[in-house]
């Protein structure tokens, strides 16, 4: 799709997904389009069901079906199979870094913290369905910084039960930061405190 497109949609199916995660979604990207999804099995949402805005804030509803054979299940806990709750956590910062690049923002998404997280269920290898419901707080493109900032509170249910909320969760979007000649060095070979673009 052309990226016009892009910032007028919706809603994003799994196949948008992947794609924008490979970077191969958007056909005319803009210089600094850079950001990215991870790419299964790290993805942690199969499709976008509403994106929208109002002012600096909007929201986002997406889901994730339930795998029984998913990879975290062979390993989070032998014997004792659960989603770990910080790929939840991990699943609002990829939908606010995608909000980010929705509203136009140019550059890499980087999490940037939350302020509380409340767990109160699981999610089992028999469950069918994972929502996430993300209520954007504020949105901001720092131009001086050259970048953005997403921040946005998550609800979190599983097959309709409310199993975990995140207060103020936040992701930017940077630019310069991308390493897309791994695994060879090069000036980003190595993290750090992110710096400000010039």
């Amino acid at each position: 799709m052309i990226y016009s497109n892009f910032v007028e949609k919706k809603s994003f199916n799994q196949v948008d997904l992947i794609a924008f995660a490979y970077g191969a979604l958007v056909d005319n990207p803009p210089d600094g389009f850079d950001a990215r999804l991870p790419a299964p099995p790290f993805l942690m949402i199969d499709r976008i069901l509403s994106i929208s805005t109002s002012g600096r804030g909007g929201s986002i509803v997406a889901e994730q079906d339930v795998r029984l054979d998913a990879w975290f299940f062979q390993c989070h806990m032998p014997g004792d199979p659960v989603q770990p709750g910080c790929l939840c956590l991990d699943a609002i910062w990829q939908l606010l870094g995608f909000y980010c690049v929705w509203r136009g923002a140019l550059g890499a998404g980087r999490a940037l913290g939350c302020e509380e997280v409340s767990f109160n269920g699981q999610v089992r290898p028999y469950n069918r369905l994972v929502r996430y419901e993300v209520n954007i707080r504020r949105y901001a493109e720092l131009k001086d910084a050259g970048a953005s900032i997403v921040v946005g509170d998550g609800r979190i249910f599983v097959d309709g039960d409310l199993i975990m909320s995140v207060t103020k969760a936040k992701t930017g979007v940077f630019k310069g930061l991308t390493y897309s000649d791994y695994p060879h060095q090069s000036p980003n070979a190595r993290g750090g405190i992110i710096k400000r673009a010039h």
